[in-house]
């Protein structure tokens, strides 16, 4: 009975690798070819340690959204409205722009991530909902505010792939940030 081989390659580096290849060129574009070659593994190495080109990029995003784009979620943990969208708007300029790694954002970027911009989205609602609900900001429409939100990040992420400094996207985030509804109540 012969003994399994053991992987030749780091994993987690690996992984790390084809999160890269698929933000950089997305799903579509990306092959087995080409994530072998980046990863430095054979495709059957790729096929025992992920499945297929499919469970990789859905690994692959996870990892996305758990690191680079966990930012996020953190934003939303602010104590107020406005301050978990500036947070996330600063953030985002921050993160799309960073040396090192694709530019932009992976998940407003890839059209197979829908479900996840949709739940964000739903996520960033709620968080504005709740500042409606204790006053903090009033008369405005929480879907139309998160809209709002939702497209200055997509724009941020497509100028940061189109080579805009970190610099140039915070100041997009401080004009959008005065067009947020004033803060009513100081409680």
């Amino acid at each position: 009975m012969g003994m399994a081989r053991p992987r030749t390659f780091d994993r987690d580096v690996a992984l790390e690798q084809a999160m890269h290849l698929f933000w950089e060129r997305g799903y579509d574009r990306t092959s087995v070819s080409e994530l072998t070659a980046t990863m430095g593994i054979a495709p059957p190495s790729l096929y025992a340690a992920f499945g297929d080109k499919r469970r990789l990029f859905e690994e692959a995003s996870e990892r996305y959204q758990n690191d680079p784009g966990n930012f996020t979620r953190l934003a939303l943990t602010e104590p107020t409205v406005r301050g978990s969208v500036a947070r996330l708007l600063h953030d985002a300029a921050i993160e799309y722009t960073r040396a090192r790694q694709p530019h932009g954002c992976m998940i407003i970027n890839e059209p197979l991530l829908g479900e996840r911009r949709a739940r964000q989205w739903t996520e960033l609602r709620d968080r504005i909902a709740r500042g409606l609900g204790t006053g903090e900001i009033q008369g405005a429409d929480p879907d139309q505010l998160a809209d709002f939100v939702t497209i200055v990040l997509t724009g941020m992420s497509a100028r940061a792939r189109d080579g805009a400094t970190t610099t140039e996207l915070v100041q997009v985030a401080d004009l959008a940030l005065r067009a947020w509804p004033e803060q009513v109540s100081s409680s």
